[in-house]
């Protein structure tokens, strides 16, 4: 393929980047009154403000103009139309048909989705309502009002993120609990919290294979086995989220307690599908179909609106002027919103693991520009006792996102006056920061003196300049929510596409699980080995050692 670094766009960037680099946002605001209205759009009830970065209306020229010349809308109607995207897996991507609730056929190799895809549904909803009615019932007779979501990766991040923001729609007497670690801590601490009369595991795994899931759902199934004395028991209270039936058979779950989806749906994707099940116990299916409406919506939106109005290509080509122009290395997500606080978690695998790639999609390594950028942040305002520091007056430039809901889901006081407040204040302050000539006046008002002035003022200095987006949106619900997650996936497509990588494969996490299984054969006994390089043979010698030594 054509390295995008070679299209005309990215050199007129270049060469656009060298005007606007000592540029400075606060400048620019002075320029133009009307730049909010200009770098700003509204979708539902979301409002999106961009106009706090370094760009002018040239610079999105440009970065659309690279967009069309990576011919961003073919792409994404091979991806809409159930095309093999991901080549390297010779798979579709169709996530969106998850989500698809209008009555137009999805077709893979000719054959319609759809059907397929309400049937799931309904299953979901029959299930639950029965769960819910308290007609299915435990071993003993008790209703199922625990639930362990047993699953790592996609099949653990999506359902307990979205299972923590929509905390507010949560069905009485439900309780859900997530186990994905294979430290055998985090499966033992949420047994110590239910009672297996009363608990369901749900075991995702599209293959029932995956080592850490399987490995806590087996404990899961001896703990339950032996409270009861009896192998039955695991049919009422286990049910499957996979594709292997022969598997989830031995296993002893129940043919009607098996939900599955299939392989053109990614696991960092597949909080839609079957593995929202756990989503859909929590919060009823009426809200799991609300989360899939927002995120219905915002596909038609990035589907049908030109680059100009198009709110997920907006964040996206923000994010390569920044990452391959400005040499960003980071982005944070910021929400002020304590029910999100696992959504920068979230789209840290959303993100990196799609766009974390060194080749391009013809297999050629990548060249000339970087790919995706890390991931990180915590909710606001914790995020400003810690690591804000950094970006205020760290040497790095750090693009940011702040997410905020104008209203709370609770009325105490000016909790959520100050939140709001706080949110809206720190972006201002990166932007326009605050200057040496601003900082000695406002210390001479306060009474220092020219000697304090002198040594304390050059700390006190904010440049500013930083970029940040913010993203106000009227309340946390579940069509809010499926907007705001499907904005930021449709934004993780077009960076890959400008940056010429597949995003839906991960070839990158294989190798450590290979060498894991070597390195774990050769814990069993305590005779030596040499057949790593030293530093891990050392490593894994001195684990033998110390296997029988209390520390």
């Amino acid at each position: 393929m054509t390295s995008p670094a070679s299209f005309p766009a990215w050199k007129a960037l270049l060469t656009h980047h060298q005007t606007m680099k000592n540029s400075h946002i606060r400048d620019l605001f002075e320029q133009d009154s009307d730049r909010f209205k200009r770098f700003s759009l509204q979708l539902d009830d979301i409002l999106f403000d961009y106009s706090k970065h370094r760009i002018t209306e040239e610079t999105m020229t440009l970065l659309f103009a690279l967009a069309k010349a990576s011919e961003l809308t073919g792409w994404t109607e091979k991806m809409f139309g159930g095309e093999r995207i991901n080549s390297a897996e010779n798979r579709a991507v169709l996530h969106t048909a998850l989500r698809n609730r209008s009555s137009k056929p999805v077709y893979v190799d000719g054959n319609d989705v759809m059907p397929e895809i309400r049937q799931t549904l309904d299953k979901m909803r029959n299930f639950t309502q029965h769960l819910h009615n308290r007609e299915y019932q435990g071993f003993t007779g008790e209703p199922l009002t625990n639930i362990v979501n047993i699953g790592i990766g996609g099949s653990d991040l999506g359902p307990a993120m979205v299972t923590r923001a929509l905390t507010p729609y949560r069905i009485q007497g439900i309780q859900p609990y997530f186990v994905s670690n294979i430290d055998d801590s985090h499966i033992m601490e949420a047994l110590k919290q239910v009672r297996p009369e009363t608990t369901l595991f749900i075991v995702a795994s599209k293959t029932f294979t995956t080592q850490e899931t399987m490995t806590n759902a087996h404990t899961a199934r001896r703990w339950l086995v032996n409270a009861f004395g009896n192998e039955s028991a695991v049919a009422r209270h286990f049910v499957a989220v996979s594709t292997n039936t022969s598997a989830t058979a031995e296993f002893g779950i129940h043919p009607d307690n098996i939900f599955s989806f299939r392989d053109w749906v990614g696991g960092r994707y597949s909080l839609w599908s079957a593995i929202g099940l756990s989503i859909a116990i929590s919060i009823g299916m009426d809200a799991f179909e609300e989360l899939l409406d927002g995120a219905f919506s915002v596909d038609c939106h990035f589907r049908d609106t030109p680059y100009e109005n198009n709110i997920p290509v907006i964040m996206a080509m923000l994010g390569i002027w920044y990452a391959n122009f400005f040499g960003a290395e980071t982005h944070a997500i910021l929400p002020y919103s304590q029910y999100l606080d696992r959504f920068a978690a979230y789209l840290q695998q959303a993100d990196m693991e799609s766009n974390g790639k060194r080749t391009d999609r013809d297999g050629i390594i990548i060249n000339g520009y970087t790919t995706g950028p890390v991931i990180w942040g915590e909710p606001g305002t914790n995020g400003q006792h810690a690591f804000y520091q950094l970006i205020h007056q760290g040497t790095r430039l750090i693009p940011a996102d702040f997410l905020a809901p104008l209203h709370s889901h609770h009325d105490i006081g000016d909790h959520h006056r100050i939140l709001l407040s706080h949110c809206l204040a720190q972006s201002e302050a990166l932007m326009k920061g605050k200057s040496l000539n601003e900082v000695v006046t406002d210390m001479k008002h306060s009474g220092y003196s020219e000697t304090q002035t002198q040594q304390i003022a050059p700390h006190k200095v904010f440049p500013g300049n930083r970029s940040s987006s913010t993203f106000l949106f009227s309340k946390l619900n579940p069509r809010t929510l499926g907007r705001l997650i499907a904005l930021y996936e449709h934004k993780i497509f077009v960076q890959g596409i400008i940056w010429g990588i597949n995003s839906f494969d991960q070839w990158g996490v294989e190798l450590g699980k290979q060498l894991a299984g070597k390195i774990f054969n050769e814990l069993v006994d305590a005779k030596p080995i040499n057949t790593h390089d030293p530093s891990t043979n050392g490593l894994i010698n001195y684990c033998k050692r110390s296997k029988d030594t209390t520390i």
